[in-house]
């Protein structure tokens, strides 16, 4: 029976096979050649030991794009400074000749806000914090209103029939465009004229289409309930005017000197209601 059989190598073959290999492989590696080669191929990699911690680091934001430097454009329901210190009340609008322009109310600081004379510090925060809620968008009542003109706006009905369903009619309230004569532009409806509208023009498009609005809603067949909704004639709709403090944040009332004092003061009222009780009994 044949068979192959491997015979092993004899140990001084075996040994200088791999000198000769050995010798090879060193001369390869260290001719002049092929280490220009490296080099030219890539230069950078010599030096990539370790990376610049300063080339990691972010570049340092542009204050007038930040979000709380950023001045906000106006709205159709406050454009300007005074109304904006009107609306939000606690009688900030007494500091409105202080701010000569809407960036001046948008960019100083509370430092600046006390050198202007703005005090007791509660005002300061109380601004400075309706100043960062208006930059983030979040309005008040009638913030999304489009549809404003010296200070007036109007609501109307828009009833829709379900198409699945034909007895469901559904009502939203819609902000719509007014006409200096005061009716709804392309309705046409008789309607009073809004104060201080008659013969000018409105900063918007009379052939806008309305807009939905939030905060207010139908009651009963078309009158609109809500915040400063005033109803017009003949159920015609409703208009709001701009109004000092609509947007305020109302303070709480302390009473008997607030929580933490309560328990004391009333203690006290107690004892002078009993001395004086004891007093009149003995006379």
């Amino acid at each position: 029976m044949n068979s192959f059989r491997s015979r092993p190598m004899p140990l001084g073959r075996a040994l200088a096979a791999a000198q000769a290999r050995w010798a090879t492989a060193t001369t390869s590696a260290f001719q002049p050649w092929n280490f220009a080669q490296h080099i030219s191929s890539s230069p950078s990699s010599l030096f990539s030991t370790s990376p610049n911690p300063l080339s990691a680091l972010p570049s340092p934001p542009n204050p007038s794009t930040t979000s709380k430097n950023r001045v906000p454009s106006p709205i159709p329901l406050v454009p300007d400074v005074a109304t904006f210190l009107s609306v939000i009340g606690r009688n900030m609008k007494q500091h409105t000749a202080k701010f000569p322009s809407w960036e001046a109310l948008f960019t100083l600081t509370s430092q600046q806000l006390r050198e202007l004379g703005i005090d007791p510090p509660r005002d300061r925060r109380y601004l400075l914090r309706w100043v960062q809620r208006f930059r983030d968008g979040r309005f008040g009542i009638a913030g999304d209103f489009q549809f404003v003109h010296n200070g007036v706006a109007e609501l109307r009905v828009r009833e829709t029939v379900d198409p699945e369903d034909p007895l469901v009619v559904r009502k939203v309230v819609l902000n719509v465009p007014v006409s200096p004569e005061g009716g709804a532009a392309g309705e046409g409806e008789d309607t009073a004229p809004a104060e201080g509208a008659a013969g000018t023009v409105p900063d918007y498009d009379l052939n806008a289409p309305p807009v939905r609005v939030h905060g207010y809603k139908v009651v009963g067949a078309k009158t609109i309930a809500g915040p400063y909704a005033l109803p017009l004639k003949q159920q015609a709709g409703s208009r709001v005017a701009v109004t000092e403090g609509m947007w305020e944040d109302k303070r709480g009332h302390k009473i008997d000197g607030g929580e933490r004092r309560q328990a004391e003061v009333r203690f006290r009222r107690r004892a002078a209601e009993r001395r004086a009780a004891r007093e009149s009994f003995g006379n």
